[in-house]
């Protein structure tokens, strides 16, 4: 009910007055105490998943939603081990960005401070529920959750072990609320509850985050969807490229960063195009849309349209186009990217050049895989998501996203004339 979203959107603000002005220390102490936690609770989480499993099977959930809401005990350890890894982490808060003394004697000093009330709006992902609380508490914030319905029991859960950690460690436990009502109408309160939030994230599909930024008058810090390419050039080695290939679209189906396009040089394609499509179809067993020289080439192939181009698959279904040129790539993948994940297989440094420094996106690679974009792989520990817009914060979002800056001023009198 709308009741609830307000109640505790104001519990929340009231919370992050005092988590603003807490020590790294106590942050980490309440940070220590969740990741113990969450194993203690280790039972009571898995009954909680099990329940949303089992009603997502009712529900005829796709496969890969089914594996990101799935927890077991090697992912309930993992989470409990990237906290361990955040409290090892530099807290960003209290930073000094600049520093500057005037002719009058005014002394201007600019610090990170904490953004205030953070609103995360999820799919699905039940580890987003502690990614969002813990990277909040350690950087000063208070955080306002509300998942999917298809998680609700999983986050119930995780934030009720939260919350028995924060009682603990004597830290605020309003600094983590939980929106246990998944409806539309309380998912439309958190989007203009401009008085007790200072940034609204959205995490999930397209259609999620379109619907956030469409709708929300709280500022959005956006993440994107992945629509990411890889280019095998005409400089591409053989091999290099079927291994990249292999791991960035089926190392894990359901994620922003595995690729849904790939583009392939015609020079490389004349000569090893059956042979890298027959790989593709027959060994990865990936179902193929492509353009007329890929559907010649491979009989199982499917006529690609604008859509597939466009396409976020998040399953073992790849588009697949030969171009003329590197330039050609940049702008098919200008045209048709979510600006997430590109990557570019070439011995060639030039055409490389061309394609990292003109491709619209947040992350570009050489000769490796999309896998990698990733807070954990970047060395930020866990991450709030990865952002695919130009202001703020771009790409993988570790601890310095989620603070803002505030210049203080010391002086011995002064006044302006």
């Amino acid at each position: 009910m709308t009741n609830e979203v307000l109640e505790k959107g104001k519990r929340a603000k009231i919370a992050s007055y005092e988590t603003n002005i807490r020590t790294t220390q106590q942050k980490n102490e309440a940070l220590t105490h969740i990741a113990a936690q969450l194993l203690t609770d280790l039972d009571e989480i898995l009954a909680a998943n099990q329940q949303d499993i089992i009603a997502g099977q009712e529900n005829k959930l796709d496969s890969s939603t089914l594996d990101r809401l799935l927890l077991n005990k090697e992912r309930v350890q993992a989470m409990s081990d990237a906290i361990l890894q955040l409290i090892d982490l530099p807290d960003p808060v209290g930073e000094v960005l600049e520093e500057i003394t005037k002719e009058n004697g005014l002394h201007i000093t600019k610090k990170r401070v904490p953004l205030g009330v953070v609103g995360m709006i999820y799919e699905a992902r039940p580890n987003v529920t502690v990614d969002a609380a813990t990277l909040s508490l350690k950087t000063g914030n208070a955080v306002i959750l509300r998942g999917s319905s298809s998680a609700k029991h999983s986050n119930i859960a995780l934030v009720a072990s939260i919350h028995r950690a924060l009682e603990k460690a004597n830290y605020p436990v309003d600094a983590v609320q939980l929106i246990e009502d998944t409806s539309r109408e309380t998912a439309k309160t958190l989007f203009t509850m401009t008085e007790y939030l200072d940034v609204l994230i959205p995490r999930g599909g397209k259609n999620l985050i379109d619907l956030v930024v469409r709708e929300s008058t709280v500022p959005v810090l956006e993440t994107g969807a992945g629509n990411c390419h890889v280019y095998v050039d005409n400089f591409a080695n053989v091999d290099m490229a079927k291994t990249i290939i292999k791991n960035s679209k089926t190392q894990r189906l359901s994620v922003c960063n595995t690729t849904e396009s790939l583009l392939i040089h015609e020079d490389f394609f004349h000569l090893h195009g059956k042979e890298f499509l027959h790989y593709l179809h027959e060994e990865l067993g990936i179902k193929i849309y492509g353009d007329e020289h890929v559907c010649h080439a491979l009989s199982a192939a499917l006529p690609a349209t604008d859509e597939h181009y466009s396409a976020e698959f998040l399953a073992c279904t790849l588009s697949v186009k030969v171009v003329e040129n590197v330039y050609e790539a940049v702008h098919h993948i200008n045209k048709f990217g979510t600006n997430h994940s590109e990557a570019i297989i070439t011995e060639d440094a030039q055409n490389a050049d061309v394609f990292l420094n003109s491709v619209d996106a947040a992350a570009v690679y050489h000769n490796a895989s999309t896998r990698f974009t990733d807070g954990f792989e970047f060395g930020y520990g866990a991450e709030i998501g990865i952002s695919t817009q130009k202001l703020h914060a771009r790409g993988p979002m570790g601890l310095p996203a989620l603070t803002s800056t505030k210049f203080y001023i010391t002086g011995n009198g002064q006044i302006r004339n």
